[in-house]
């Protein structure tokens, strides 16, 4: 048997960047040898095994057959006859079909193996597909998107570039799990270019399919992608926030409707949705005077009695993208720095055990602080 490390890290380490994981495929063994040297099979879908002493994974050389819609609609075969090249040819792009043997010391040596001409693709900076059989895995289209984000200075190949229009037009995003397409979504967002990503998903005709429609249409006007990059720039990587600047121009049910369909994880929607309620108020209120009951409304609804630190976060974000809060921001700390004892001692002694009268009192105490804050 031998050993290969595969894929990205041979890229990135041409490339002159941090590798963080490697890929190791094994080549002329079996499952029965690889359990024999301590290797612990853990794969479902084809055979990968945890190292005995790294815990690294090692997947044996491998040939694939499409029998089934989606990213697992795949039949895999491994066996000691399966070479190296042919394990390469399945991978996606060429830049990621390279591999360098390591040794019994786990050091990579040798020259690099790149039957694809990678190397000389990622010299030109060129996103490439291997084969034909790029265009059976509908994730690809994603993680291409998501690396058109992270190297926002490659160009994409154009009979690549039909191979993924191909697959938006078999349908086979569709057969995508929701979980998987926010998880390539998250990535190219904290990419050093996520406008790459949503640029890709507009040429390929996958936004139509992915996104929002609002947002679809918003991503095709310029004043609305050069918005989006300038305040991705001031805003930092942040998913969150990132998120929130994406979705800036969408009514809050429009997010949660979206956020529900590809399972965006609570914390992230929630972020997102109280930006957006954030911006309407701010919009109603850019030529004239705050009335504190609208500003109490957006308080409860980003709920900054409970979680100050998310309210805080928000109001900052927007600070960044050079919305006037401050006003908001000064209401917030007066409303939260009322007594709690003071008001409950405030309501009759009947009454303190009626959550509603409670309720009330503390409404009525937030909004007189928020008009104290706004008329000093």
């Amino acid at each position: 048997m031998r050993i290969y490390a595969v894929g990205g890290a041979i890229r990135d380490t041409l490339m002159g960047l941090p590798v963080h994981d490697i890929d190791y495929v094994v080549v002329g063994s079996s499952v029965e040898e690889m359990v024999a040297k301590g290797y612990r099979p853990v794969g479902k879908d084809f055979p990968v095994f945890l190292h005995p002493e790294t815990q690294a994974e090692y997947a044996l050389a491998r040939t694939e057959r499409k029998t089934g819609k989606g990213y697992k609609g795949f039949h895999f075969y491994a066996d000691p006859s399966v070479t190296l090249e042919q394990d390469l040819e399945r991978r996606d792009l060429t830049i990621n079909a390279m591999a360098q043997e390591v040794g019994a010391d786990g050091k990579q040596f040798g020259p690099i193996i790149d039957p694809y001409n990678g190397q000389e693709d990622l010299a030109a900076k060129v996103f490439r597909h291997v084969s034909d059989a790029f265009s059976e895995d509908p994730l690809r289209l994603l993680r291409i998107a998501r690396f058109a984000a992270r190297f926002p200075e490659f160009t994409l190949a154009n009979e690549t570039l039909l191979a993924l229009q191909a697959i938006v037009k078999s349908g086979e995003l569709n057969a995508l799990s929701a979980e998987r397409v926010w998880q390539e979504l998250a990535r190219g967002l904290q990419a050093q270019k996520p406008i790459h990503m949503f640029q890709m998903l507009l040429n390929t005709g996958a936004a139509a399919v992915i996104l929002p429609s609002t947002l679809t249409a918003g991503l095709s006007e310029e004043p609305f992608r050069e918005e989006i990059i300038s305040h991705f720039a001031l805003a930092g990587n942040g998913l969150q926030e990132r998120c929130a600047i994406t979705l800036m121009g969408l009514p809050a049910s429009e997010i949660r409707s979206w956020a529900d369909r590809i399972r965006m994880p609570i914390d992230v929607r929630d972020f997102s949705e109280i930006f957006s309620d954030l911006r309407v108020l701010i919009q109603k209120y850019q030529n004239q005077s705050y009335q504190a009951v609208d500003i109490l409304v957006w308080f409860n609804r980003a709920d900054v009695w409970r979680k100050p630190d998310r309210a805080q976060a928000i109001l900052n974000l927007a600070e960044k993208l050079g919305l006037n809060v401050s006003s908001l921001i000064n209401a917030m700390r007066n409303a939260q720095a009322i007594s709690a004892a003071e008001i409950i001692a405030g309501v009759a002694a009947e009454e303190r055990s009626n959550g509603e009268s409670i309720g009330s009192a503390f409404e009525s105490a937030r909004l007189t602080a928020i008009t104290a804050a706004l008329e000093a």
